[in-house]
């Protein structure tokens, strides 16, 4: 956490601004294209600051983090080319190649289980793009992954309080990736019934 630990702590910084909701915008626009701090750490504060706008937070969260999703797509779509050099450099490369393997086995369903889990949504948007995934059926698995997720947060906090704003940091990892294994079981399950 050292290399993003500092950009984690500006980030939370701002769930307390007066324009925290248009930070919240921003940050959620962003992240799904290319910043790496996911809008959850920014979007638990405020829901517990202000749960009467706990849901109102949620779905500016879901909404811009579709629209960046869209942005990334398009990043995948125009500019991969001129960014696989430099995604073959980070130390994203190996996410950006299974998140086109999973394409290749799951089509959308992929972009719905990285949209709800901690897994680098960015990279997944962007490799939509450069596998060229129908963008309807990617739109609308994002909406789904993506709203789901941040509804679950924001649910949580107005359910649990202080308790679970301060338990959320430290479970994210499990409960993201708990929910990427119940998710591929229900595709798996529904694919095979086609």
């Amino acid at each position: 956490m050292k290399l993003f630990g500092p950009l984690y702590d500006r980030v939370l910084s701002w769930a307390g601004h007066r324009h925290a909701e248009r930070y919240l915008a921003a940050m959620s626009f962003a992240e799904s294209s290319f910043f790496p701090i996911p809008p959850d750490v920014m979007l638990a504060p405020m829901c517990l600051a202000r749960r009467d706008r706990a849901w109102r937070y949620a779905f500016t969260t879901s909404v811009m983090s579709l629209l960046g999703g869209v942005a990334g797509y398009f990043i995948g779509y125009f500019l991969i080319e001129s960014i696989e050099p430099w995604l073959s450099e980070s130390h994203y490369w190996d996410a950006y190649l299974r998140s086109r393997e999973w394409f290749a086995t799951w089509g959308v369903w992929a972009v719905f289980i990285a949209g709800f889990s901690p897994i680098p949504y960015k990279i997944f948007t962007i490799a939509a793009g450069a596998t060229l995934l129908p963008l309807p059926g990617f739109v609308i698995a994002s909406l789904i992954g993506r709203g789901a997720r941040f509804y679950l947060v924001a649910g949580l906090i107005v359910l649990g309080g202080e308790r679970m704003a301060e338990m959320l940091p430290r479970y994210v990892e499990r409960i993201g990736w708990s929910v990427v294994v119940v998710a591929a079981g229900i595709a798996i399950f529904i694919m095979q019934r086609q």
